[in-house]
């Protein structure tokens, strides 16, 4: 396994980091707790949650992955051999379904401190390696949305007092560091603009989609990113995992995310399977799986410090993590770039 350090910290993370957002909803305490084993013997020592895990987000299930997580390390005494990140949920009109959580979660300072505070004792740690704001509090392009449309009057609470919050939090040593999530090109520069004007702390991550089919943080994220020692956290690599080419031909296997939930619709728009379609064919031209393929085609990237994988099966799971050892030939990017030039960014 790889070790990349994450932006400007010490943080040393592995290149493939854990996902949760199955656990407490597709996946039990016993399945989550075998997946992270399974992870640490192949050398994963980042492990991804949120306080408003599992998804769907439901009043029921609210907070159960950052739950099952922390009865984890505390039956494997496992917490100083993990990066533990986590994050805390932003606007409520901003996703669909999270309304429950805090009455309407706000990035608040009172509603981070809050929010902070109740993951630790999910968690059952004292402190935090990574500290994420899930989205933002302003109406801007994400989760999906792009044609950007300036509306200041949405702005909800400013991103001063969000970074204020999380920066006491670091002060006080209940957060090492702090990172962002969905965020945009504005949005970074805003935070580190911040950050140096008002002595706070930087953000060393940010956390956002990128796979075959929405390679849309080349174009602006990439070099800020890299300009600034940013880390890069890709989540969505298998796009729901319709690039695992399992939902080819109309296939809806049984007990999968799509099939079990209708909330999952971002990659089924036009050109999407015939992209996905494509990927697979020269996945297995050389001899690998799709899975590895689009995998392995993010842990490239130069900019992507760690690649969150998910998995319901340890099967799935197995076959995930075996793309790190995977480099592709020249030969190999030439032709996913060729079908990105013929199928540019989908489901962006």
């Amino acid at each position: 396994m790889q070790y990349n350090l994450l932006g400007n910290s010490t943080l040393n993370v592995s290149q493939i980091c854990l996902g949760s957002m199955t656990w407490g909803e597709q996946n039990t305490q016993r399945d989550a707790s075998e997946q992270m084993a399974l992870a640490l013997e192949h050398g994963i020592n980042f492990f991804d949650v949120a306080e408003m895990y599992p998804v769907p987000p439901k009043p029921e299930t609210y907070g159960q992955s950052e739950l099952i997580m922390g009865e984890w390390i505390k039956q494997n005494n496992q917490r100083k051999n993990i990066i533990l990140a986590t994050k805390v949920a932003g606007a409520s009109s901003r996703n669909r379904g999270v309304n429950h959580i805090r009455g309407g979660a706000n990035l608040g300072r009172d509603h981070i401190f809050s929010a902070c505070e109740n993951s630790l004792k999910r968690l059952q740690t004292d402190y935090i390696d990574l500290y994420q704001i899930h989205w933002p509090e302003r109406a801007t392009n994400f989760f999906g949305k792009l044609e950007y449309q300036h509306q200041p009057e949405e702005d909800g609470i400013a991103i001063h007092e969000s970074l204020s919050a999380v920066s006491e939090l670091v002060k006080q040593g209940k957060v090492r560091y702090i990172g962002i999530s969905n965020e945009t090109p504005w949005g970074i520069h805003e935070y580190l603009r911040l950050a140096s004007h008002y002595n706070l702390e930087n953000i060393i991550s940010v956390q956002n989609p990128y796979n075959l089919l929405n390679r849309t943080w080349d174009i602006g994220g990439s070099e800020m990113c890299l300009r600034e020692n940013i880390g890069v956290l890709a989540y969505s690599p298998l796009a729901f995992g319709k690039l695992s080419g399992k939902y080819l031909n109309n296939q809806m296997p049984e007990g999968s995310r799509i099939a079990l939930y209708d909330r999952f619709s971002r990659y089924d728009k036009t050109n999407c399977d015939e992209a996905i379609a494509a990927y697979a064919s020269v996945a297995h031209d050389h001899n690998l799986t799709p899975s590895q393929l689009a995998l392995a085609f993010v842990n490239q990237r130069p900019y992507v410090t760690s690649n969150i994988i998910g998995a319901t099966t340890l099967e799935q799971l197995r076959e995930n993590i075996s793309s790190h050892a995977i480099t592709l030939t020249r030969e190999l990017l030439d032709d996913i770039n060729a079908i990105h030039t013929q199928y540019p960014n989908p489901a962006p």
